[in-house]
């Protein structure tokens, strides 16, 4: 196992890292943390192999953290600022990834870690790992459900959907193209959805973790709508986002 940290100021960014990592078996999450200080700690004892670094961060920035760290344990470098790149490469990073980090880009990635880590072990599992986890990708992908409309009934792809909005009687479906109304209720809809992907934040919306742009305060940004996260479901979707118990 390759031992994993996750550092970024950004609660969201931890959740999506840590939700790749778990997609993948010998990546170990040893700690995600908003806390760079409490990181580099953790690096210095030695009880990391890999730490997944956000570049801009209040208290000490990537570049700096590198520089202390002095190369104890191996590091990929992630951000929205690509004019970091070269100051990361000449400090040693395996990669560097620009946010938002999309699943197959943070795979070839690690792919990268373990042949610097464990190059025997990456030369034997590759095809293996590689199988396992498209496999992972693809059944989300194709997965779907099927809804009643008007005059038909129409398949609409788990990853197509952006949110759900509950209307009286009826919700809609919302998706980049299209938006699908069905009569039916939020709660059968989210017993139908799957929780790791999808979640209720009000009891007029169930949104998909993944297309989050920001969170501003009690507000979800998805695309150019605004969604409010309702005193009943807030506890629980921060506690998601934060990555651990509140």
């Amino acid at each position: 196992m390759i031992r994993c940290l996750i550092v970024d100021d950004e609660p969201l960014a931890l959740h999506i890292l840590e939700d790749y990592m778990s997609k993948i078996p010998f990546l170990q999450l040893v700690k995600s943390t908003t806390n760079p200080i409490e990181a580099l700690t953790l690096v210095q004892e030695g009880n990391v192999d890999l730490v997944f670094l956000d570049v801009q961060m209040p208290e000490l920035t990537g570049i700096q953290f590198l520089k202390i760290a002095n190369g104890k344990a191996k590091v990929i470098l992630t951000t929205a600022y690509p004019q970091y790149a070269l100051e990361g490469y000449e400090l040693d990073v395996i990669d560097y990834l620009l946010k938002p980090i999309a699943f197959d880009r943070f795979y070839k990635s690690v792919q990268k870690a373990q042949a610097v880590l464990q190059p025997h072990t990456a030369l034997a599992m590759a095809p293996v790992q590689a199988a396992s986890i498209q496999q992972q990708q693809q059944d989300f992908l194709s997965d779907f459900i099927f809804v009643k409309t008007e005059h038909k009934i129409q398949k609409v792809y788990l990853n197509d959907i952006l949110f759900i909005e509950g209307l009286k009687d009826y919700i809609s479906i919302f998706t980049a193209s299209e938006r699908i109304i069905t009569l039916q209720n939020m709660k059968k809809m989210e017993d139908a959805l799957p929780e790791k992907h999808f979640i209720r934040v009000h009891k007029s919306y169930i949104i998909s973790i993944n297309k989050i742009d920001s969170i501003e305060r009690s507000r979800i940004c998805i695309g150019d709508k605004i969604i409010p996260v309702g005193d009943t479901y807030r506890e629980e979707f921060f506690k998601i986002i934060d990555g651990k118990n509140i």
